[in-house]
C-alpha cells in the first residue's frame, strides 16, 4: 500500500467549516463585510481577552498596520528579533525604517530580554529612541514578557506582539496576543487554525483599532461620495473567509490538544536518541505547541540535520530547518545586529518535525521510525 505524504503543518478542516461557508456563500455576504466577519472578530477578541479585533487579508497586513498605529515612519528603527520569519521585519521596511535586530535565548529560543533592555538604555541615552519593538511568540511559545513590557515601559516605546504562530498560548496565564499595543495573529494555512490566508490586529486601545480599521479600509472617509484624507490599503479579510475561520474556532482547543500530544509523543519516542534536544518549555506559560522542534548535535547523533529532512523526505515526509534568522538574510544584510550566536546556531541545527492536527498514531510511528533509521549513519 501507497503511505500518503505527511505535511508539516497542513491545514485542518471539514464539514462544519465547509457548511459555515457554504451558508455565507448563500447569503451573498461574500465581500470584505458581513456577519461572519463581524462575529470572528468578536470571538477572536473574546478567546484572547482584549476589546477589539480587526480581521485582515494577513498577518503580514496587521503587523505593518499595528507599527502604523505605533507611529512608525521613515528613518525610525524598530527592535526585532533576528530569529523569526522573513515578514515580521519586511513590515517594518514597508515604512521605510530599519530593523535593528536581537539574538534569542537558548533557554526559550525568543527574544533575549536583557539584549532588548541595553540597546533601549544605548539608544535612548543617545537620545536615538527606537520607535517600537517587536516580540514575536516562536513556534507557539511566548516571549518573556514580564521584562520586556518593563523595558518598553521604562523608555517609553511601544511594543507590537507577533502571536502570528501563538493563538491559543498563554504567558502567566494571559492570552498571546493581548501584549503591548497590539498583537497579531495570522490565518495562513499552516497556522494553528486557518482562513485559507488571513489574519488578525488586536488590540485593547480603541485608538489603535479605529485606525486599523479605517487604514484597511482604503482609508475612507464616512461620506456618501468616496473621500480620502490620507493613503489607506485593500487589507479586509472577506466574509466568506470568515465564515471558515468561525468554524475553525470551535475547533480550537482540539486542535491545539492534538498538536500538544503530537509534541509530547515526540519528545518520548526520540529523546533518548543521543544529540537531540526539543524546544525548551519556558515554565512562565503554555505553548500551543504549533510545531515541534528539535537541535541535532551531528557528531553526537550520527547525521546531520539535512540529512534527517533527506531522509524523511524519501519516506515522503515533509520536514524543515528552523527559521534562518533576518541578519543572515542576503536582503538584511546591512542591518545592525546584536548578538547573533545563539540563534544561528538554533538554525544550523534546528528541524521542525510534522505537527499538523490532523496526524494520526500512525503518521507520528513513521516519522519517529524514519528519524531513528537516520540515526549514526555516516555522511
Amino acid at each position: 500500500m501507497t503511505e500518503t505524504r505527511i505535511w508539516l503543518s497542513p491545514p485542518d478542516v471539514g464539514e462544519l467549516e465547509r457548511k459555515l461557508l457554504l451558508e455565507a456563500f448563500d447569503s451573498n455576504w461574500v465581500a470584505p463585510v458581513g456577519p461572519d466577519l463581524d462575529a470572528f472578530e468578536a470571538q477572536v477578541a473574546e478567546i484572547v481577552g482584549v476589546r477589539h479585533a480587526v480581521a485582515l487579508s494577513s498577518g503580514t497586513a496587521a503587523l505593518h498596520l499595528a507599527l502604523v498605529a505605533a507611529g512608525v515612519r521613515q528613518g525610525d528603527t524598530v527592535l526585532v528579533p533576528s530569529f523569526t520569519f522573513a515578514a515580521t521585519a519586511n513590515a517594518v521596511m514597508y515604512l521605510g525604517a530599519r530593523p535593528v535586530f536581537l539574538d534569542s535565548t537558548a533557554e526559550s529560543w525568543n527574544v533575549d530580554p536583557a539584549l532588548v533592555t541595553e540597546e533601549l538604555r544605548r539608544r535612548c541615552a543617545k537620545g536615538r529612541p527606537p520607535r517600537a519593538v517587536i516580540a514575536v511568540d516562536m513556534y507557539g511559545q511566548c516571549a518573556d514578557y514580564e521584562p520586556l513590557i518593563d523595558a518598553c515601559d521604562r523608555y517609553g516605546v511601544a511594543l507590537i506582539e507577533d502571536a502570528a504562530e501563538a493563538l491559543g498560548a498563554s504567558y502567566r496565564k494571559k492570552s498571546a496576543g493581548s501584549f503591548g499595543l497590539a498583537g497579531v495573529l495570522s490565518f495562513n494555512g499552516n497556522k494553528i487554525i486557518t482562513t485559507g490566508g488571513g489574519g488578525m490586529l488586536v488590540t485593547d486601545d480603541d485608538g489603535v483599532a479605529r485606525k486599523a480599521r479605517h487604514l484597511s479600509t482604503q482609508a475612507r472617509e464616512p461620506f456618501p461620495h468616496y473621500e480620502h484624507r490620507s493613503v489607506g490599503y485593500n487589507y479586509r479579510l472577506s466574509n466568506l473567509l470568515a465564515a471558515v475561520g468561525r468554524g475553525q474556532l470551535q475547533r480550537l482547543d482540539a486542535m491545539i490538544a492534538a498538536r500538544r500530544e503530537t509534541g509530547r509523543y515526540y519528545r518520548a519516542e526520540l529523546g533518548d536518541l543521543p544529540g537531540v534536544t526539543f524546544m525548551p518549555i519556558a515554565g512562565y506559560g503554555e505553548a500551543n505547541s504549533w510545531l515541534t522542534c528539535l537541535l541535532i548535535d551531528a557528531e553526537r547523533f550520527g547525521a546531520g540535520r539535512d540529512q534527517v529532512i533527506e531522509r524523511l523526505a524519501a519516506h515522503d515526509i515533509e520536514a524543515r530547518p528552523t527559521w534562518k534568522p533576518m541578519h543572515l538574510q542576503p536582503v538584511f544584510r546591512d542591518c545592525v545586529m546584536r548578538g547573533g550566536d545563539v540563534c544561528a546556531d538554533l538554525f544550523r541545527r534546528g528541524l521542525c518535525l510534522p505537527s499538523g492536527s490532523a496526524l494520526t498514531e500512525h503518521d507520528r510511528e513513521r516519522v519517529v521510525a524514519a528519524v531513528r533509521a537516520v540515526a549514526g549513519t555516516k555522511g
